[in-house]
Formats: structure tokens, C-alpha cells, sequence
């Protein structure tokens, strides 16, 4: 019971605490965000030199969806092989067992 005591007074000082800094980080925080300067505003706008290898979304978007279906196609023939074989091998058993019973 003790412990709970002590660990609520521990939250009760830390919010206090929290409270008495909250202004101080609130004016540093301001200072973040600035607006992006002349130099930068270059930088991050759209080069034309870059504009021919620049990949065109549609093709990406295809080329995408045609990566998923061949995975779905290969996951899907791994699966059924292990199953073509797991059906094999049980029925290999069974004609051993029917072999060495009528034997």
C-alpha cells in the first residue's frame, strides 16, 4: 500500500513539475518551424533536367500489381505441390500397408 502512496505522489510531482516547464518548452518549440529560405526553396522545387528519369506512376502502379499477382501465382504453386506430394505419400503408405498385410 505504501508503494501505491509513494508512486502517486512520485505522478503528482512530476505533473507539477511538468506544469512549471510546460512555458519554457512551449516558447522553443516556436522556434522549430521556420519558413524555408531562398536556398532551400531551390532545392526543393521540380528540376526539368530530372524530368525524362522521372518513372511514370501508371507503369510503376502496373509493374507493382504485376509483382503481386506473380507472387500470389508462385505461393499458390508451392502449395499445391506440397499438397500433390503429401496426398502421394499418404496413398505410397496405404498400398505398403495393404502390401504387407496381404503378404
Amino acid at each position: 500500500m505504501a508503494f501505491l502512496l509513494s508512486k502517486t505522489n512520485m505522478l503528482s510531482h512530476l505533473r507539477s513539475h511538468s506544469q512549471k516547464t510546460e512555458d519554457s518548452l512551449s516558447l522553443s518549440r516556436r522556434g522549430f518551424h521556420v519558413e524555408p529560405g531562398a536556398r532551400e526553396k531551390a532545392l526543393l522545387a521540380a528540376d526539368p533536367a530530372l524530368k525524362p528519369f522521372k518513372s511514370h506512376k501508371k507503369s510503376v502502379w502496373r509493374l507493382k500489381r504485376f509483382g503481386d499477382v506473380l507472387t500470389i501465382v508462385v505461393v499458390a504453386g508451392c502449395c499445391y505441390e506440397i499438397y500433390v506430394r503429401a496426398v502421394m505419400r499418404e496413398e505410397a503408405r496405404k498400398q505398403a500397408r495393404a502390401v504387407s498385410e496381404s503378404a
